[in-house]
């Protein structure tokens, strides 16, 4: 059975041959962009359900990629990065990317960072929505409003928040989360989960450095303080 259809963002041949063949065992789709300009094109013309982005093109930057198909999408973006500081994946993020995988990485990371971004949680197991002291989160439409202003998350953040608060009060821990978000077999994404996390804040959270509401238990995980 055909699944999603994904867009590769390389002008290395070799490296979208490998991601084609991979993506198409699964029974993903796949089309190709070499450039920046080619990109953009696609992804007006066949609406792709992803896009897998590297950030050296020929004709500019992945991240300006991002910043222009943002004007008229949100498609996900999952960035293959060779950068693997905290501060420059805050950085793609902050640019719109939806998620990230720093080079070199196995292909079954890479499936599962794709699941992440195309998954959505069911609807039965979600209340209508929440909402309390200006910040509301309407889970059948996928949508965050902060002092009546939407506000965009990432796949990833929303499903993150959409855990949190249907457990709110209680402790989850960084394990609980990580599997919850990433798979059962997730490894070494502790790193990820405080990006997230840090990335969720900044955008939900009046003070982010004294948080209302996403509050850290330290060297244990995290809770949700509905008020």
């Amino acid at each position: 059975m055909v699944k999603d259809l994904i867009l590769l963002v390389d002008d290395d041949g070799a490296i979208r041959k490998m991601l084609r063949i991979a993506l198409e065992a699964k029974g993903y789709t796949t089309i190709e962009a070499v450039s920046k300009k080619d990109a953009i094109e696609s992804i007006a013309l066949n609406s792709p359900k992803l896009v897998l982005l590297d950030l050296q093109l020929p004709d500019g930057s992945g991240l300006d990629v991002i910043k222009e198909v943002r004007a008229f999408s949100e498609i996900p973006f999952l960035v293959l990065s060779v950068m693997n500081a905290e501060e420059d994946k805050v950085a793609l993020l902050d640019a719109g990317a939806d998620d990230y995988i720093t080079k070199p990485f196995s292909m079954g990371e890479l499936l599962a960072r794709i699941r992440t971004a195309l998954r959505r949680l069911p609807v039965e197991e979600t209340p209508a929505n929440w909402d309390s002291g200006g910040l509301v989160v309407d889970f059948l439409n996928y949508r965050v409003i902060k002092n009546q202003t939407q506000i965009r998350l990432t796949p990833t953040e929303f499903q993150i928040l959409t855990f949190l608060i249907k457990n709110s009060g209680k402790v989850i821990t960084h394990e609980v989360l990580i599997k919850k978000i990433w798979g059962e077999q997730a490894l070494n994404e502790m790193n990820s989960l405080r990006v997230h996390i840090t990335q969720l804040r900044k955008k939900i959270e009046d003070s982010p450095s004294d948080p209302r509401w996403l509050v850290t238990e330290p060297g244990i995980g995290y809770r949700w303080v509905s008020h």
